[in-house]
């Protein structure tokens, strides 16, 4: 297994939810950690929580220039990348076709697809020179089912990260680049305060947990560089399966 003591992480969407769990997990397993999301103060909290090498630094993926800053102080501060999570991601609550507005279209497909390329195009020239990387994606179910759940903009951008995450993974296989799209079934994150129906609380504490997801993503970055998880599905044990 590999040794991550050392290895340069950064993380998008990573000041709250899944995000926050695997910058946690990752900085305890000896990683040199960046979290990056739109507001700082989540960030500053997460970073004095986290025993280990973590910090944080304002980002918005949507738009271009940030993600470049974002990565110019990855680089300024750690070195190249080798481990990119991307766990930017979001919902809205008008999720059917009747009721959604083309202005969210664009705001969730801008966030969750585009916003991942971007991250991507930053890191992988380095990572595909030194023949060495780690990218994980974390998608959704909505990204391999078209769940009504989801919603229909949700399903469209996050089967968009399935998409490019698999080809790109494809075309860097003979680099030594590992590229891997994570499907979390519900997950207890803010993500479902943008419900259409309130949820419970004891429904939030019967499904998965952020770090249930970032012990997976801490496996996966463990593996020896032979080995290549192309995709994989974890989800509640209540939760259905078709």
């Amino acid at each position: 297994m590999t040794d991550l003591q050392g290895k340069n992480v950064a993380i998008t969407g990573g000041g709250t939810g899944i995000g926050a769990g695997i910058a946690t997990a990752l900085a305890a397993a000896g990683c040199r950690v960046l979290v990056g999301g739109r507001r700082q103060e989540p960030l500053d909290a997460l970073a004095a929580a986290v025993e280990g090498d973590l910090q944080g630094h304002v980002l918005d993926v949507a738009d271009r220039d940030s993600v470049k800053r974002f990565f110019e102080h990855a680089h300024q501060h750690l070195g190249e990348i080798d481990v990119l999570v991307n766990s930017a991601g979001v919902n809205i609550v008008n999720r059917s076709m009747a009721t959604m507005e083309p202005d969210d279209w664009d705001r969730v497909l801008q966030i969750n697809a585009s916003g991942a390329y971007y991250c991507m195009q930053q890191v992988l020239p380095a990572m595909r020179r030194r023949r060495d990387g780690v990218v994980v994606n974390i998608s959704s179910i909505a990204g391999k089912r078209a769940i009504a759940l989801g919603g229909v903009v949700y399903c469209a951008s996050k089967f968009a990260m399935t998409a490019m995450g698999t080809a790109v993974a494809n075309e860097v296989r003979e680099e030594g680049v590992r590229i891997t799209n994570v499907y979390p079934g519900e997950v207890n994150t803010p993500i479902l305060d943008n419900r259409p129906a309130p949820v419970s609380q004891e429904h939030k504490d019967s499904i998965l947990q952020p770090e249930d997801i970032a012990s997976l993503v801490v496996a996966i970055c463990r593996l020896p560089p032979r080995a290549h998880v192309p995709e994989i599905v974890i989800k509640p044990t209540k939760q259905e399966w078709v």
